[in-house]
């Protein structure tokens, strides 16, 4: 049996205060359930702190120097070893 559509309608329309107050008897129920929620007081501990000195040693700016001159000596030695190794190969290659 086919319904018409003002009689569907019809019965949409009955059903929304129903479903409006289970929507209100759950929301109550968890307000109740809230309400009855006792609120909890911790106790913070201090946190203990260990305080740790740093002893700072002063860097002269020739050590600094020194070793950056010795690094650059290092990577200039690379280079020309790279250079050699690759003369060596294209004589090797030819």
């Amino acid at each position: 049996m086919y319904y018409s559509e003002t009689k569907v309608i019809m019965g949409g329309l009955a059903h929304v205060p129903i479903l409006i107050f289970i929507v209100n008897f759950v929301k109550g129920k968890f307000e109740s359930i809230a309400a009855k929620v006792v609120e909890v007081e911790v106790e913070a501990e201090e946190l203990k702190v260990k305080v740790v000195e740093v002893k700072k040693e002063e860097v002269k700016a020739e050590e600094v120097n020194e070793s950056a001159v010795k690094a650059e000596e290092v990577n200039e030695s690379a280079v020309k070893a790279e250079e050699v190794n690759e003369s060596a190969v294209k004589e090797e290659s030819e």
